[in-house]
């Protein structure tokens, strides 16, 4: 969400930041909006204030005048009819003009964020590893159907298309990378896990922006709740509507769920295997910082999702998005794509964003800064650390053997109990 008194005092930075991502003007039409309901708060003040002066003249002409003490009670009515009209005018509602316009407008692009229309302006920042040319490289459902432990036809058959089921030792390592993940965030990076919810109230999506624009990629109960599309909607919410301490931030929080998305808008693309699917398990990263520390906050979420990869040898790269490719909430954001084999090029397998201020005004989440007797907005930052389905994908690709086992990682193998391969039975 945007400060409307910001883009009041700058009208003309809110609309390059706009640009920059490639959206027309908008300022004017906030402006216009904002100036109806501060007119409209206005007029209400004075016909409360005028109100008050009549009930009081009513009071003082009641005995000597009843004719007068008549009209000026009929004068009130009107009054007070109007005022009801000019209460819903300047209500704080999130559902306003002014609010569900703001709603609707992505965050500002950082200053750094190169300008681009879609993912061919990204900018690579590094490169970590030698990716794997093998020949006659397999993708990973060749792997997995041959192996005999991933069953996309039962699936479809329990659930629909984009579903997998994973048996056997397939399932274990899928388990085991979601744990050496947690591991290694909470112990060596100073992450709080958490056990979220699965499913959250509107108000919680409507927080870190996933409503009410992108209803149509989420799933939705029959009584009202909503599937998460990750956990960053829980984990973030866990602030909202809050004050915090200042001695208390950064607060970091880290969470393994399963996901949940329509893919709407995704027909055609990668069909086969555990690439989209509807439901994925995903390791998720939340910071919530002083503003100040937002950047250097974001450089270390980035760091520690490529800390995963290196740990389990898995060649990446590291690209900066331009502002045509990055999401609704992020002011900036840095993805990590990892190498597959059997694609022969990197694929998407993180993505790390600095929010800013932006989910912070949604949520209502402010801080105290020491020494200070007013309060500011925290920053929100979130990341994968990492999708979990597609890190399998990554391990099976690239230690795919000739004969079609699967090496384990060494890093995996305490968790996989000292087993080094998965070989069909």
């Amino acid at each position: 969400m945007h400060d409307i008194k910001w883009i009041r005092e700058n009208p003309e930075a809110f609309d390059a930041g706009l640009a920059r991502r490639g959206l027309p003007p908008q300022s004017a039409e906030l402006l216009k909006l904002d100036a109806e309901k501060r007119n409209a708060q206005t007029e209400l003040q004075a016909l409360q204030s005028k109100r008050n002066e009549i009930a009081k003249a009513i009071g003082v002409v009641m005995r000597d005048d009843k004719t007068k003490a008549e009209a000026l009670k009929v004068e009130a009515g009107e009054i007070k009819d109007k005022i009801a009209a000019l209460e819903a005018a300047v209500s704080d509602d999130a559902q306003d003009a002014l609010s569900e316009a703001l709603s609707r407008i992505p965050n500002i692009p950082a200053a750094d964020v190169p300008v681009g229309e879609d993912e061919n302006g990204n900018v690579q920042v590094r490169v970590w590893g030698e990716p794997k040319k093998m020949e006659n490289a397999k993708e990973h459902f060749d792997l997995g159907e041959a192996l005999g432990m991933m069953d996309f036809e039962t699936a479809a058959k329990i659930a629909g298309a984009r579903f997998c089921v994973l048996s056997g030792a397939l399932a274990k390592l899928e388990r085991a990378l979601a744990a050496f993940m947690l591991d290694m965030h909470t112990r060596g990076y100073g992450y709080t896990e958490v056990s979220p919810p699965l499913m959250v109230r509107d108000e919680s999506m409507y927080g870190t922006g996933q409503l009410p624009k992108f209803a149509e990629d989420l799933f939705k109960t029959t009584d009202g709740r909503w599937l998460i599309p990750t956990a960053e909607v829980s984990l973030t919410n866990i602030v909202a509507d809050s004050i915090l301490d200042d001695n208390t931030l950064p607060r970091r929080f880290t969470a393994h769920t399963p996901c949940f998305r329509s893919e709407a808008g995704s027909a055609g693309r990668d069909t086969r295997g555990l690439i989209r699917q509807h439901q994925f398990s995903k390791v998720e990263l939340v910071s919530i910082t002083r503003p100040e520390e937002s950047d250097a906050e974001h450089e270390r979420m980035t760091a520690c999702a490529e800390e995963v990869l290196k740990r389990l040898g898995l060649p990446f790269r590291t690209m900066l998005l331009c502002t045509g490719d990055m999401g609704f909430g992020s002011r900036k954001t840095y993805d990590i794509e990892v190498w597959l084999p059997g694609q022969d090029r990197y694929r998407e397998i993180s993505s790390c964003s600095n929010c800013g201020d932006f989910q912070a005004r949604r949520m209502k989440t402010r801080y105290r800064p020491k020494d200070s007797k007013g309060t500011e907005f925290v920053h929100t930052l979130n990341g994968s650390g990492l999708a979990v389905g597609r890190t399998l994908v990554a391990v099976m690709e690239n230690y795919q053997q000739p004969d079609g086992s699967i090496e384990i990682p060494e890093a995996l193998r305490p968790y996989m109990y000292g087993q080094t391969k998965i070989e069909k039975k």
